[in-house]
């Protein structure tokens, strides 16, 4: 009897050549897109899991010869992942929804979904790798580095990845089009999405605006580290660690947000040295290795997506809160983003930036 696995399908071409690659690996395939309800008519690029996504993967699935089905998560979104992308802004912090989305809706919920429909695998198009080594199943970075979303992948469940497929793990993202246009799938060309998918033409900011009541748009000072007031800003969630541009304010030398006092309602504003850390606190640590893996170990870290990896050592940790300190000084240290440990393209786990520190130990 072939195996069963659901495939998650935004429409996209790499959620599309995951399943067509499971289908040719002999699985039996349904394809699954998760409806959010977010399209908008004026969007300039295609939006994921929208109307034209829903189309494209059921057209897909015809052309491959399996089952689809559309699951309305659009209650789903709103409570885990929009609402506290709001509260995070609204708090002086920088959210990363991807992360939330991949913990609480994808490898959460669908994944749930698929166990409860008798489908033991759930498999998305991600540039991932999971793999067996002993009895362990590790979480490691795609083969194709500049398209590498192990970071996004940070907090979901170890005790999930043997039920977790990645078939574009060792493709690069050219030979997964390759595959399309060889297989003649009518997605092979259409472009990847890059943004959030509730935002359209990712103006977070108008979103924001359209969301919070006049507490949060209110405007306020923007002051250095010592307290004195150099300029006005209108709603600290227009602003995030490290900005430079969009200020309004002159000074002898460049002006950098150090941090957001969204108790006062300021903008505290500083040099450049001001914004490097040379550790951080995060909280919600989430490990896909045994504790005693990273214990007193010199790892690596990204405290954001699109930076390389950099040495790092976890200085206490508990089951709530860790402290990390860093070699060298971290430019912008971000409140709200996360930060994952990786040992060479293994990824050992992450955790929700609290805040970044002067001293490293």
């Amino acid at each position: 009897m072939a195996k069963k696995v659901m495939v998650a399908m935004s429409g996209g071409v790499d959620s599309s050549v995951a399943a067509l690659l499971l289908k040719e690996q002999g699985y039996d395939v349904v394809g699954v897109t998760m409806c959010f309800n977010v399209d908008a008519p004026d969007r300039r690029r295609p939006g994921c899991c929208g109307l034209d996504g829903i189309e494209d993967a059921r057209r897909v699935a015809r052309d491959i010869g399996m089952a689809h089905y559309v699951l309305n998560f659009a209650r789903d979104l709103e409570e885990i992942v929009v609402l506290d992308f709001v509260s995070e802004y609204a708090g002086g912090r920088t959210p990363n929804p991807c992360v939330r989305c991949n913990q609480h809706l994808k490898f959460g919920k669908l994944l749930n979904k698929a166990r409860a429909l008798g489908l033991p695998h759930l498999a998305t198009g991600h540039y991932a790798r999971i793999e067996k080594e002993g009895r362990e199943y590790r979480l490691k970075k795609g083969a194709d580095r500049q398209k590498d979303q192990s970071y996004f992948l940070c907090l979901i469940r170890k005790t999930d990845l043997p039920r977790i497929l990645f078939p574009l793990g060792s493709l690069t993202k050219e030979e997964v089009r390759a595959v399309a246009r060889k297989k003649g799938l009518a997605v092979a060309d259409k472009p990847g999405s890059q943004e959030i998918c509730f935002i359209p033409d990712n103006d977070y900011r108008a979103f924001l605006r359209a969301r919070f009541n006049r507490a949060y748009v209110r405007p306020g000072d923007i002051v250095n580290e010592a307290g004195k007031v150099l300029g006005v800003h209108h709603g600290i969630f227009n602003y995030t660690v490290g900005q430079r541009e969009g200020l309004g304010i002159s000074a002898r030398y460049p002006l950098y947000v150090v941090r957001l006092d969204e108790k006062a309602n300021r903008v505290v504003v500083g040099p450049q040295e001001a914004i490097y850390s040379r550790g951080l606190a995060a909280t919600g640590p989430n490990w896909l290795c045994a504790q005693n893996y990273y214990k007193n170990r010199e790892l690596e870290a990204k405290i954001r997506y699109n930076q390389p990896q950099v040495p790092a050592k976890i200085l206490c940790a508990s089951r709530t809160r860790l402290r990390v300190g860093f070699d060298d000084a971290q430019r912008a240290v971000t409140p709200g983003q996360f930060i994952v440990f990786y040992d060479h393209d293994m990824v050992l786990g992450g955790a929700r930036i609290n805040e970044g520190t002067k001293d490293a130990e």
